[in-house]
C-alpha cells in the first residue's frame, strides 16, 4: 500500500489531516497529491475553521521518498504529474495552497520533521513541537539542497545565521531549541500535542495569536549589507571544508537570491538548482552511499532464514590496548556488561584508565552527564583471569596481532566459556582459520574488526568462515546496530574486505616514491581528492611498527603484487616511528602539526639503492591526475578480486566499508561506484601499460580484464557465485 493522508473534523471546526506513510511518513508522491486533496476540501468545507497537519504514530514526517529519487534522476515522468510542472510542490502546494489559505493550518510536531517534513510545517501559520521532537534539513548530506522551500523560509524564522548553520551541517535541533530559535510557537507533550495546536490554529483565526507567513516574514533577517557579511563567512567556511563540493555553495547562493530578489524568486531559483543538483554526480554518489549503508544488514543465506538475535547483555574484551578500551567503551556506552581482562595489574589500570578517558571526554563536550558516566563506568570491571567469564555471552579478543598467541586464547576461551559464548577477534589481518585452528569451535568463531579509535568510528567488519554459523552472525550484526555501527558481512582472507583491499594504496605510494616522484605532493593530490590524508601521513599517524606488521602479511601471501619498500625498515633503525615520536615521513611540533621533513631524501635515495630502482624522470612531473590514478586503480584492482572471490556479497558492501573504514570520500560514491564513473576499459588499460614499466604490482587481476574486455560496470552482480563462503 502507497502512502496517503486522512482528513477528520472535529466538533470544534478543526480539520486534522494526518501523514500517513510508514515508517517514518516519507513524502512520496502519491502523500503530497493526497495532502494537496486533503488540503483543498478543508478549504472548501463549511463545517472546517481551522486546519492542523500532522503525522501518524509519533512521527510527523522524516521527508522526501528518498526512493522516487532514481526515478527523477532517470527523467522518468512520474504518473502523478508532480515532477512535470516547475516548482509544483513548493510554489502550488506549499506556498499557493497552505500559506496562502484564508484558513489557518498549524503543524503538530512529534518525532521527525526533517526535509521536505519541516519544509511542510514552515509553511503553516505556526508549529508546535514536543521536546523531543528532532527538526532540521538534512538535504546537503544527499548532494541537493531544500527543495520545498526550505532555503526561503528557515532564514526567515531562526536568522541567517542559524539557518545556514542547520542547512550546511544537516545536524537537526531539539524541540526546546527549535522553541528558543523561534522556529516552532510551543512545546508540549505528545498527548497534548495535537489538542494544543487545535486551540492554536482557533487562536490565530480568533487573532488571539499572530496569522503569520513564513515566506514573508523579515523581523530575523540581517540588514543587506551584514547578511552578505554572513553570507560570505558561510562560503569562505564551506569552501574550507568542502573545497571540491558545489551544492553547499549553490544553498548559499539561492538563500541570497530570496534575500536580495525577495522569496518568489529564491523559490523558483531554488527549485531551478534542486533539478541540476539532483543530477550531478556528487547527488547520485551520495545516494549510493545512503542505500548502500542501509543495504549492509542483509546478508543471502543469513537474514534472510529468519533467525532472531540472542540476546547479549554480557561483553568480555581481552586487552586493553587502545583497540581493546574503544571497543569496550562503545559496548558499555551503549548499555553492554563488560568485563576487560589484562595479563597485569599495571596493563589493566592502563586500559581501565583509557575507558575513563574516552568516556570523560564526552562529559566534558556535553554528551554524557557526570550522572549516566558514573552509571556507565559501573557497567564495567577489569580482571586478571578467565573466572569471570563464566557467563558472558560474548569476547572480543582485541591483543597484537600474534598468530601463537591468539591461538593459545582461543583454546583457553573454548574451556572458559560456555558453549553458546561467541568467540570473536578483533584481528585486522590474521586468517580466522588460523586463530581457530586448535579449537573444536569453529562455528562460533568470528571476526569483530573495529577500526581505530573504536569508540569513534563508524564501521565493523564482521567476519566469517566457511564453518561460522549464520546465528553468530546474525547475533554480532545485532550488537553492531546496538553500538550505532554499520556493520559489513564479509569472508574471511588476509586482511578481509578494508585493509586488502588498501594494501595497495601505501606500497603504490612508496613505488612512485622510489621511482622519483615527489613525496609530499602525493599526499596533497590524495588529499585535495578528498581523502582525510595521504598515504605517508597516515603511516604517521598509525605508526611505523603497525605498517610493517599489517605490510608483512600481505608480502608472504600476495608476493607476485607487493611491492615491498626498504624506506620505513631504514627510518626505523633511526628510531623515527612516526607521530607517536614526533619524527616520522613529517616532522610534528608540540601541538602535533606536521612539517616536511628535507632528511627524508637520503632514506628514500638509501632505500633506492638497495632495492636497485632507477628514477623515472616522468614521475617527478605527474600530474595530480595522474598521482590518483597510479594510487587508486591498484586499490580498485585489488577490490574487484575481494569481490570475484566472494568475500564481498555486494559491491555496494566495499563501497561502505572504503568510505567508513579508510575515509574514502562518500561524495565519490566508493571504491567500485567511483571505478564505474571512470570505466573498467580506461582502469584496465593504464594498469596494464603501468605493468610493463613497474612489473606484477599494477597487473590487472582476471575480473577486471574480463569486465574491461565487455565494457562492463565493474560493480554490476556476478555472473555465477564464486564465493568462498
Amino acid at each position: 500500500m502507497g502512502g496517503k493522508t486522512t482528513i477528520s473534523v472535529g466538533s470544534d471546526g478543526v480539520a486534522v489531516i494526518t501523514i500517513i506513510n510508514p515508517p517514518v511518513n516519507s513524502l512520496a508522491f502519491d502523500v503530497l497529491n493526497s495532502l494537496k486533496e486533503n488540503f483543498d476540501q478543508a478549504l472548501q468545507r463549511d463545517d472546517v475553521k481551522a486546519i492542523v497537519i500532522t503525522g501518524a504514530k509519533g512521527k510527523f514526517s522524516g521527508g522526501f521518498d528518498i526512493n522516487a529519487f532514481g526515478g527523477l534522476q532517470d527523467g522518468k515522468s512520474m504518473s502523478t504529474g508532480l515532477a512535470s510542472k516547475p516548482g509544483y510542490v513548493s510554489i502550488d502546494i506549499l506556498s499557493d495552497t497552505v500559506e496562502a489559505a484564508r484558513k489557518p493550518s498549524v503543524a503538530a510536531i512529534d518525532g521527525l520533521a526533517l526535509g521536505g517534513g519541516l519544509e511542510v510545517a514552515m509553511a503553516c501559520h505556526a508549529r508546535i513541537a514536543t521536546s523531543t521532537a528532532q527538526l532540521g534539513l538534512p538535504e546537503l548530506q544527499l548532494g541537493i539542497i531544500p527543495g520545498f522551500g526550505g532555503t526561503q523560509r528557515l532564514p526567515r524564522l531562526v536568522g541567517l545565521a542559524k539557518a545556514l548553520e542547520m542547512m550546511l551541517t544537516s545536524k537537526p535541533v531539539r524541540g526546546e531549541e527549535a522553541h528558543n530559535l523561534g522556529l516552532v510557537d510551543a512545546v508540549v507533550s505528545g498527548d497534548e500535542l495535537v489538542d494544543a495546536a487545535r486551540r492554536w490554529a482557533l487562536d490565530i483565526l480568533e487573532c488571539r495569536k499572530p496569522w503569520v507567513s513564513s515566506l514573508y516574514r523579515t523581523d530575523k533577517l540581517e540588514p543587506l549589507g551584514e547578511a552578505r557579511e554572513i553570507l560570505n563567512f558561510a562560503r569562505t567556511q564551506a569552501r574550507r571544508q568542502a573545497p571540491n563540493l558545489r551544492h553547499p555553495q549553490v544553498c548559499i547562493d539561492v538563500i541570497e537570491e530570496g534575500i536580495i530578489s525577495g522569496p518568489r524568486v529564491g523559490l523558483m531559483k531554488e527549485y531551478n538548482e534542486f533539478q541540476v543538483l539532483l543530477h550531478s554526480d556528487t547527488c547520485k554518489s551520495l545516494l549510493h552511499i545512503f542505500f548502500a549503508q542501509r543495504g549492509t544488514t542483509k546478508v543471502p543465506g543469513v537474514t534472510d532464514r529468519g533467525l532472531k538475535p540472542r540476546q547479549i547483555k554480557k561483553v568480555a574484551i581481552l586487552g586493553g590496548g587502545l583497540m581493546g578500551s574503544g571497543i569496550a567503551t562503545a559496548l558499555v556506552q551503549s548499555g553492554f556488561e563488560v568485563v576487560l581482562k589484562e595479563v597485569n595489574q599495571k596493563f589493566l589500570e592502563g586500559g581501565l584508565g583509557r575507558i575513563k578517558a574516552n568516556l570523560m571526554s564526552s562529559v566534558k563536550k556535553g554528551k554524557l552527564t557526570q550522572e549516566k558516566f558514573e552509571k556507565t563506568m559501573s557497567r564495567l570491571k577489569g580482571v586478571l583471569d578467565y573466572e569471570s567469564f563464566k557467563d558472558v555471552d560474548m569476547v572480543i579478543e582485541a591483543v597484537i596481532e600474534d598468530v601463537s598467541l591468539k591461538q593459545q586464547i582461543f583454546s583457553d576461551l573454548e574451556k572458559y566459556c560456555s558453549p553458546n559464548c561467541i568467540l570473536a577477534s578483533n584481528t585486522s589481518t590474521i586468517d580466522l582459520n588460523l586463530i581457530g585452528e586448535k579449537t573444536n569451535s569453529q562455528d562460533r568463531i568470528i571476526g569483530a574488526h573495529f577500526f581505530s579509535p573504536a569508540h569513534v568510528m563508524p564501521l565493523l567488519e564482521i567476519v566469517r568462515t566457511s564453518k561460522t554459523s549464520p546465528q553468530a552472525v546474525v547475533d554480532l550484526l545485532d550488537v553492531g546496530k546496538k553500538i550505532r555501527k554499520t556493520p559489513v558481512v564479509v569472508g574471511n582472507c588476509t586482511g578481509f574486505a578494508v585493509n586488502r583491499m588498501f594494501f595497495p594504496y601505501a606500497q603504490a605510494a612508496f613505488l612512485l616514491v622510489e621511482h622519483g616522484a615527489d613525496l609530499y605532493k602525493i599526499d596533497r593530490a590524495i588529499t585535495k581528492f578528498g581523502m582525510p590524508m595521504g598515504p605517508f601521513r597516515l603511516c604517521d599517524l598509525v605508526g611505523f611498527g603497525v605498517a610493517v606488521a599489517t605490510g608483512g602479511q600481505y608480502v608472504v601471501n600476495f608476493p607476485e603484487r607487493t611491492y615491498k619498500s626498504m624506506i620505513i625498515p631504514l627510518m626505523q633503525e633511526d628510531k623515527r616511528a612516526g607521530e607517536s615520536t614526533r619524527k616520522g615521513f613529517y616532522v610534528y611540533n608540540d601541538k602535533r602539526k606536521a612539517s616536511p621533513d628535507p632528511e627524508i631524501k637520503k632514506y628514500i635515495e638509501k632505500a633506492r639503492e638497495m632495492s636497485g630502482v632507477s628514477v623515472d624522470p616522468k614521475l617527478a612531473k605527474l600530474s595530480d591526475k595522474d598521482i590518483i590514478e597510479m594510487i587508486f586503480f591498484p586499490v580498485v584492482n585489488e577490490a574487484c578480486r575481494v569481490y570475484a572471490e566472494g568475500i564481498a556479497v555486494k559491491a555496494a558492501d566495499l563501497d561502505i566499508a572504503g568510505v567508513m573504514g579508510m575515509g574514502f570520500p562518500p561524495y565519490r560514491g566508493g571504491v567500485m561506484f567511483w571505478a564505474d564513473t571512470v570505466g573498467s576499459k580506461y582502469i584496465y588499460g593504464r594498469l596494464e601499460e603501468w605493468s610493463k614499466t613497474y612489473g606484477g604490482f599494477f597487473k590487472p587481476c582476471a575480473y577486471l580484464a574480463e569486465r574491461a574486455a565487455l565494457g562492463a560496470p565493474l560493480s554490476a552482480p556476478l555472473d555465477q557465485a564464486k564465493s568462498r563462503l
